[in-house]
């Protein structure tokens, strides 16, 4: 009877606390127990450490999502549908892939996909001064972001894709993950979509 009481006083205390608190009843007798009440209150380390936790589950539960549901070259497709455009990247970033679209007038957008249904979960312009570096990169090109990332998922699901624009090696950059979590960088050739292992993945 005893042992009921102190276990139902440290369940209040706990949930008045609204800490984290571990009893220990100890009986020798029947008449005799000794309770020890440890109460942690960690409330002010919660708040941190689990938005941070938060932020990597939604991009694994993001990865997951596309990895049975809406792939790059599908977001790809939506955003483009969107926003017509020449698609410069993609990207699951924050729980949602993350468009980046040249349009008419070189004026870029960021259209936001839902990885799981691939809707359109929002627009927005963005200001970028590189759309003439982008258009001389990707002249003569055969080869959009959209075939890219379809080439590239023949190594894994394809998490980003981007136009390297820089020097004379110039292509898109794909990177995968595979089902353990290991990442891969690739490179895609803009003329053949002929996909190689990135000289700087380590």
């Amino acid at each position: 009877m005893k042992r009921n009481i102190v276990i139902a006083v440290v369940t209040a205390a706990a949930l008045v606390g609204g800490g984290t608190a571990t009893a220990l009843a100890v009986a020798g007798d029947d008449d005799d127990t000794t309770s020890v009440t440890r109460t942690d209150d960690d409330r002010d380390d919660r708040g941190e450490d689990r938005s941070d936790d938060r932020d990597g589950d939604d991009d694994d539960g993001a990865v997951r999502a596309a990895a049975r549901g809406v792939t790059a070259a599908e977001a790809i497709t939506a955003a483009l549908k969107h926003t017509p455009g020449t698609a410069v990247s993609a990207e699951l970033d924050d729980g949602s892939w993350e468009v980046d679209v040249l349009a008419g007038g070189d004026t870029w957008h960021t259209v936001r996909i839902a990885p799981d249904s691939g809707k359109v979960l929002g627009a927005q312009k963005d200001d970028e001064d590189d759309a003439a570096e982008v258009r001389a990169a990707l002249k003569g090109a055969s080869v959009t972001a959209e075939d890219a990332a379809k080439a590239a998922a023949a190594k894994g699901t394809v998490v980003s894709v981007d136009l390297d624009d820089d020097g004379d090696d110039r292509g898109w950059e794909a990177e995968t993950r595979a089902s353990g979590g290991d990442e891969r960088d690739w490179s895609v050739g803009l003329t053949t979509a002929s996909v190689t292992a990135d000289r700087d993945d380590d």
